[in-house]
């Protein structure tokens, strides 16, 4: 993989306030960039959407809709070929994502180093990138390694099974698995699992403290969940204070290893795209222009130092930060498609949830929009991170449109969302005198057409911080009586 297209890469996942100030600074180390006034910037490719007609595709939602297909740059061509052979190339890659390294095109020596440009801090996939390097024992395996880690949500597991991800890349699924071990050996422990089980079991691996003990405890969530303390003494063949022991150790466990790395919510949120209804039935979508400039190459100035170049020394570096200029510039306009025609698509797909609310909000998974645009999964992951749309409901990061699912009546299903939804508005109507139990949320729900348990719908209330009703009843009581 060469370095323009691992700084691609970066480009891509980055948002438009970092976008923003890294234009600022390659302005600095390039003299040939400048910003376009108002007057000469051509209009964005993709700025309106057209009325969402049934069975549209993304292409057909977008005004001028360019695609990965026709872009000057192949990025998905870094999703599948990532070794060419080259060693440098490789220790470059494996040292520093988009590291400024000299290559054919331009000397991204000069360009700025892209870890001092991030506004956020060091992201979970960065991270892990970063160790890759160091532990993988081939380059076919680093490469699987790397992609599984593009899969990740942001708490650190992995939700693609691991037959998919074979397949996506063309290799045994044995293959598949010794990559993922490789992933979950990395810091933070705990990342890389599948489900909490293995979450905790990695980590207790790592402590040395994974006895048949312990596993039975780990085995046995469920139960540690309900409080069933005595089966739970039985299956592990403990007594009191070895069994008080596993709990202390096993509460130490981090569940969430990958939250360590989410930007802090106390930064402010700039949205990244913006949606309006154009009246017409339709959408119109944009990028945020405040904070994304418009690059162009300043050619007067060009023609200025290359009559005053007077060696080949002074030429070859003109014509290198002239090459530069325009990668960057096409690099840029890339990233402005594949973001457009990832976003026109999810619009289209949760066109209920923009015009209904939450309630309309409908499952929705990477590899479904992937499909749908052409694109490769790791590049839709890459394109909805660190992204905000807005929207007259509010801002929202892509991330939130994509959620699980729940069968329902329908046969289109429901997603988590709206059905959390449901539920905290069933609770909100309750009446101290008629307080709804899980069970009776399950039945309820159930002549919504929803099909969820008991359990499932426990599991959504305790997710979205709604006490039991045994709790509900007593905060009741305490409200009225005073």
């Amino acid at each position: 993989m060469t370095p323009q297209l691992q700084q691609a890469i970066k480009l891509l996942a980055a948002s438009n306030l970092e976008i923003e100030t890294f234009i600022a600074e390659a302005m600095e180390a390039n003299p040939l960039l400048d910003t376009a006034a108002p007057a000469e910037a051509e209009p964005e490719r993709g700025e309106a959407l057209e009325p969402l007609p049934e069975g549209a595709s993304a292409d057909e939602l977008m005004l001028r809709g360019g695609g990965e297909g026709d872009a000057p740059l192949d990025l998905a061509s870094v999703d599948r070929d990532w070794d060419t052979g080259d060693g440098e190339a490789r220790n470059a890659r494996d040292a520093e994502w988009g590291a400024a390294a000299a290559g054919s095109g331009g000397d991204f020596a000069e360009m700025p180093d892209w870890e001092q440009l991030r506004a956020a801090e060091l992201t979970l996939v960065e991270h892990l990138e970063a160790q890759i390097g160091a532990v993988a024992p081939d380059p076919q395996m680093a490469h699987i390694a790397r992609h599984i880690i593009g899969l990740l949500d942001d708490a650190g597991y992995l939700p693609t099974p691991l037959d998919e991800v074979a397949d996506d890349l063309g290799v045994d699924v044995f293959d598949a698995k010794a990559a993922l071990r490789l992933v979950q050996s990395l810091d933070p422990s705990g990342v890389g699992a599948r489900n909490l089980a293995e979450c905790i079991a990695i980590q207790a691996r790592e402590a040395d403290r994974y006895d048949p003990c312990m596993k039975a405890l780990i085995d046995n969530l469920d139960l540690v969940a309900r409080g069933e303390v005595e089966r739970l003494k039985r299956l592990c063949r403990v007594d009191d204070e070895d069994f008080a022991d596993m709990l202390r150790e096993l509460r130490s466990y981090n569940p969430r290893p990958g939250l360590a790395f989410a930007p802090s919510a106390t930064s402010t949120v700039v949205p990244d795209i913006l949606l309006t209804d154009n009246g017409k039935g339709g959408w119109d979508i944009t990028l945020n222009e405040e904070t994304l400039p418009k690059l162009i190459v300043n050619r007067d100035y060009f023609l200025e130092l290359n009559a005053g170049a007077a060696n080949k020394e002074s030429q070859g570096w003109l014509k290198e930060k002239l090459a530069d200029a325009h990668w960057l510039i096409r690099a840029l306009d890339q990233r402005q498609k594949t973001i457009l025609k990832t976003a026109a698509e999810i619009v289209r797909q949760q066109d209920g949830f923009f015009r209904r609310g939450v309630s309309d909000l409908r499952p929705l998974t990477l590899r479904e929009v992937a499909e749908k645009i052409e694109m490769h999964e790791s590049t839709v992951s890459r394109v909805t991170s660190n992204k905000y749309l807005w929207c007259e409901r509010g801002t929202f990061e892509l991330k939130y449109f994509f959620t699980s699912g729940v069968a329902s009546a329908d046969g289109e299903g429901a997603s988590s969302a709206a059905i959390k939804a449901r539920i905290k508005a069933l609770i909100d109507a309750e009446t101290a005198k008629n307080i709804l139990s899980d069970q009776q949320l399950a039945e309820m729900l159930q002549k919504e057409g929803f099909d969820l348990a008991r359990r499932t719908v426990a599991k959504y209330r305790e997710a979205i911080g709604l006490g039991s009703s045994a709790e509900r009843r007593r905060a009741k009581k305490l409200a009225s009586a005073s």
